[in-house]
């Protein structure tokens, strides 16, 4: 039994064994939906010849790959968010990356700048506002905390990553005092104590709970194309909030290349490939998320909510306040 099946066993995890008989590999520890990366690894596979070994879970994956230690299988992590993706760096099981081709490709606002890890694809923080209720074109962040929302607003957890991520991108903006006054302001319009998810925020709104959600991009575009879901959709309309003299928050969809990865040349030539166009698109079409690559066609979908200006506040300088941001939930008792 190789090295890589018997840790995947051991790990209980959701495994895509080796292509039979493939003479390359790469093993890819990711948090992502299998039914979503797989198209992915599919394509490079078949661009390569490459096989690639998936471990999918849902949490814990920084923690395996430091237990694992120089025995570990892993040569990528893929994962979503820039806090899973910081806290991989932060466990020390990462190392540079070092591709010319990632540098050219990827901005330098969604790269490390000690190349630990690379943006591969964006997600946006929106608003999921009420068709009926909200006529209102344009909405910041910042307005967010404005009176005129009171008990109008619905949120998942504060300490939720998507929802840390963005609180880290206000103080990084705007200092940690000017944060927690905001921090309170949103707490007062809430509608509801946060709860559930992006997805259950539409459904709040379309209830008629709450006027705003705050959600991701790519939920909405699936509540769109679910015959469950689709009234949440349809009862809302997405906004592009922006901060003042700025643009819209996004976080992003990374990968790292694991510290001891025994197929390191594979590892960059999947990720070297993950950025490429081919798999941009999938990203585009399949996930409904923007693609890091210029020129790369949106969904019609994603297109549809407008033109999209991601603010211009490095994701390492989220990273580096996430912190911050999770003392400051606490502190106001946003989830209380």
């Amino acid at each position: 039994m190789s090295r890589f099946r018997a840790a995947a066993l051991a790990l209980a995890a959701v495994f895509v064994p080796f292509a039979a008989g493939a003479a390359e590999q790469v093993n890819v520890y990711t948090y992502r939906e299998t039914k979503l990366v797989q198209p992915l690894f599919d394509a490079f596979t078949k661009d390569t010849g490459i096989a690639v070994n998936v471990i999918s879970a849902s949490s814990g994956l920084e923690q395996r790959i430091k237990a694992e230690g120089a025995d570990s299988p892993a040569d990528v992590l893929l994962t979503v968010d820039i806090g899973r993706i910081d806290d991989a760096v932060a466990a020390g099981i990462s190392q540079p990356i070092n591709s010319p081709v990632i540098d050219e490709i990827v901005p330098a606002q969604f790269r490390d700048p000690n190349g630990q890890w690379a943006g591969i694809s964006m997600r946006a923080r929106v608003i999921y506002a009420s068709k009926d209720r909200v006529k209102q074109e344009a909405i910041t962040y910042e307005e967010l905390a404005d009176p005129k929302w009171k008990g109008k607003i619905c949120i998942r957890s504060g300490q939720h990553i998507y929802n840390n991520a963005l609180f880290a991108a206000y103080v990084a903006k705007h200092g940690e005092a000017k944060a927690e006054e905001w921090l309170r302001g949103l707490k007062a319009n809430l509608a509801q104590k946060p709860s559930g998810g992006d997805r259950e925020t539409a459904r709040d709104v379309a209830a008629g709970k709450c006027d705003l959600g705050i959600g991701n991009t790519y939920y909405w575009a699936l509540m769109l194309n679910d015959p469950d879901k689709k009234a949440w959709a349809d009862a809302t309309r997405v906004v592009l909030p922006t901060f003042e003299g700025g643009g819209t928050h996004v976080n992003l969809s990374g990968v790292v290349l694991a510290k001891h990865a025994p197929n390191k040349a594979n590892a960059v030539k999947l990720i070297e490939w993950l950025a490429g166009e081919k798999a941009q698109q999938i990203y585009a079409d399949a996930n409904y998320e923007y693609p890091i690559r210029a020129g790369v066609p949106l969904n019609p979908i994603i297109a549809g909510y407008g033109k999209l200006k991601p603010d211009p506040l490095p994701i390492a300088k989220i990273a580096a306040n996430r912190k911050a941001a999770s003392t400051l939930v606490d502190k106001v008792g946003f989830d209380n």
